[in-house]
């Protein structure tokens, strides 16, 4: 099974109906795969980071068995609008 960025992002938007993916493929050489993500949705609204880490984890249960290394950044829509407005 191949895993792309594409694949990942729309997975992850279809399974925890997120309204916000960024998956960056940062896979240079090296010795697997390795992808870092920014994912909002508001499932993870009351939940602790350990949480929705878990509820990512098992959404790409399969796909994690095959990269090498993957981040995560997981926020609920009121933690990405401040951020956004930080950073404007």
């Amino acid at each position: 099974m191949a895993v792309t960025a594409e694949s990942l992002e729309k997975k992850i938007r279809d399974e925890l109906q997120a309204t916000h993916v960024e998956v960056l493929d940062e896979t240079a050489g090296g010795c697997g795969q390795k992808f870092s993500t920014v994912i909002v949705s508001e499932k993870f609204e009351g939940k602790p980071l350990l949480q929705r880490h878990r509820m990512v984890n098992a959404c790409l249960e399969e796909e994690l068995k095959i990269i090498h290394a993957f981040s995560m950044k997981t926020l609920t829509p009121a933690d990405w609008t401040k951020r956004q407005e930080k950073s404007s």
